[in-house]
């Protein structure tokens, strides 16, 4: 599909997420507990994208490669060497915030 309002069923019945490297999609994906491979787009300038790709391997949190390599990742990949995402903890930030603001 080319558009969607939401992914959100589709990614609860997934057994694996594949993915740009945005921000936004990986940390939903990883939220939510899904093997994630990471499709980098090299034609971006400041490749901002490798870079997220990049960390979050190291992390063992995903896999990552590009178009031209999407194929042989899939056919050589091992899910089970996959890291769970540690949840996030917006309200220490909220917290942090707050203080930077004068709001505490």
């Amino acid at each position: 599909f080319r558009y969607k309002d939401s992914l959100a069923e589709d990614m609860r019945r997934a057994d694996l997420v594949i993915s740009h490297a945005g921000a936004g999609s990986c940390l939903e994906t990883l939220e939510k507990g899904k093997p994630l491979v990471v499709v980098t787009n090299e034609k971006l300038m400041d490749n901002h994208q490798l870079e997220l790709a990049k960390r979050l391997h190291r992390g063992g949190h995903v896999l990552y490669c590009n178009c031209s390599t999407l194929v042989e990742t899939l056919q050589s990949m091992d899910l089970s060497t996959l890291k769970p995402f540690p949840p996030g903890h917006p309200e220490k930030f909220a917290l942090f915030l707050d203080k930077v603001v004068g709001f505490q």
